[in-house]
């Protein structure tokens, strides 16, 4: 596991010991919503970057398919 240090002003430090906290925990939780956070977004503008380039369907084309579909059963 790697280490990571965060430097925090004296008087938050001082604030801080005050509650029964674990705060290398809370940290190492933030950190990995965020970069959950930060891949999902990726993800999504990698969707919209495909999405951006599928050819579109004429209106109707869709309902013509499935209907299609489903009368052939």
């Amino acid at each position: 596991m790697a280490v990571i240090s965060v430097r925090v002003p004296d008087e938050l430090k001082e604030k801080m010991k005050k509650y029964n906290i674990n705060w290398s925990e809370e940290i190492r939780r933030f950190i990995e919503l965020r970069v959950m956070e930060i891949e999902r977004e990726k993800l999504l503008d990698e969707i919209d970057s495909f999405l951006e380039n599928v050819p579109e369907l004429p209106k109707g084309k869709a309902t013509k398919l499935v209907r299609g579909d489903r009368d052939s059963n």
